[in-house]
């Protein structure tokens, strides 16, 4: 059995991930096994936009947010189940749903998020996840999430 590790850094997670500045919330992958876990990680400054008004006196990253990189995540897993091949540009995984979203503990500016990510199930091209949040060793958000494959008109 291998030890060797799978990783992603910015220039292969932007050829999977439509997202770009300022909403590519993915820094890196540090680890991940297609159909099974995904591990990445944000590094937090004060130079992101959102801090201009979410609070300046007391920069706090907002939860969507939090989520919304959870969700790229997964749609990084994703993508690496179905095929290790760099997908179209018509395809796509859309952030489908939700549930039992908690918050735990504020990020902040220095921070770095560590997101951790399994794949629950997967059925006709719509995935169930378990992700989390985890900054300095704490659980700073958790949340099942669903994404779904579609093939979009270019």
């Amino acid at each position: 059995m291998s030890n060797e590790m799978n990783t992603m850094d910015i220039h292969e997670i932007l050829k999977y991930l439509p997202h770009r500045y300022p909403f590519l919330l993915i820094d890196r992958v540090l680890d991940y096994t297609p159909g099974d876990t995904l591990h990445a990680i944000k590094n937090v400054t004060i130079n992101e936009p959102f801090f201009q008004g979410h609070f300046p006196v007391q920069p706090v990253m907002p939860g969507v947010l939090l989520l919304e990189a959870m969700a790229q995540a997964t749609g990084l897993l994703a993508f690496k189940t179905m095929s290790d091949d760099v997908p179209p540009e018509n395809v796509l995984y859309y952030f489908a749903g939700i549930d039992k979203a908690r918050f735990k503990r504020v990020v902040e500016p220095g921070d770095q998020i560590h997101f951790k990510v399994k794949m629950i199930k997967e059925r006709r091209g719509i995935g169930v996840f378990v992700g989390e949040a985890i900054v300095d060793g704490q659980l700073a958000c958790s949340a099942e999430i669903m994404c779904a494959r579609r093939e979009i008109t270019l």
